[in-house]
């Protein structure tokens, strides 16, 4: 399953560097996560990095996956 950004995001650039899989990107509005390319950090990290330095919680799993 991968992650996805929602519109609540605030472009605070915390999640960015922290994705070992270049999975995040500058969207229109917000940043998006490209699904092909999520892991949600298995085989770099025990849980997903940017989920824990989101500050205002706005990374979720993608239901539509």
């Amino acid at each position: 399953m991968a992650l996805m950004i929602t519109t609540a995001c605030i472009n605070c650039d915390m999640c960015l560097p922290e994705c070992p899989n270049e999975a995040i990107y500058e969207g229109a509005k917000v940043y998006e996560i490209d699904p092909q390319r999520c892991t949600e950090c298995v085989g770099f990290y025990e849980s997903p990095t940017c989920i824990a330095v989101c500050p205002i919680n706005c990374i979720n799993p993608d239901q539509m996956l």
